[in-house]
């Protein structure tokens, strides 16, 4: 008896913790033309956005960002998603970040990170690391890895969203 009240407490607030996670937290970050960014203010006019955690010397996360710029325009088109790729990179590689955006075109809002607030806020370990939030504010898919191809399930997720 005593066993399953415990499990029933750590069940309950295992739940708990999930929901307050669910939200973006308010971590001050900077965009590349150095305006001060607030976190928990992020948002798609009521649509899905994608954040997606990069840094300059992460070969998977460039990957990543390539393939979905390939197809970033049609997904705009059919779902109005926005996507806001978060750069780790510390401080001292901080001034690669905007070169690397330029010569590959991304048209993605970008934001810097270099203390790892954002990253240390939402617990993640490794990079790439992508996030969907719903039109709410809601985070509501993550997703750990890039293997070609998985931006697919990416935009699925979007979709089902949008109820498309």
């Amino acid at each position: 008896m005593m066993k399953r009240i415990i499990l029933a407490t750590v069940l309950l607030l295992a739940g708990m913790i999930g929901e307050v996670a669910a939200q973006l937290p308010a971590v001050t970050l900077k965009s590349m033309d150095g305006k001060t960014v607030r976190t928990d203010t992020l948002s798609n006019n009521g649509k899905p956005f994608i954040i997606d955690f990069f840094a300059t010397w992460c070969k998977p996360c460039n990957r990543e960002l390539k393939a979905i710029n390939e197809v970033y325009e049609e997904w705009q088109e059919e779902t109005g998603v926005k996507l806001i790729a978060v750069s780790i990179d510390q401080a001292q590689n901080i001034h690669k970040v905007k070169p690397l955006v330029d010569e590959n075109g991304w048209p993605y809002e970008v934001l810097l990170d270099p203390n790892g607030d954002l990253k240390r806020a939402l617990g993640i370990q490794m990079i790439p690391y992508t996030l969907i939030v719903d039109g709410k504010g809601n985070i509501v898919y993550k997703h750990n890895g890039y293997t070609d191809g998985a931006e697919a399930e990416l935009i699925e997720k979007v979709r089902e969203l949008v109820g498309k």
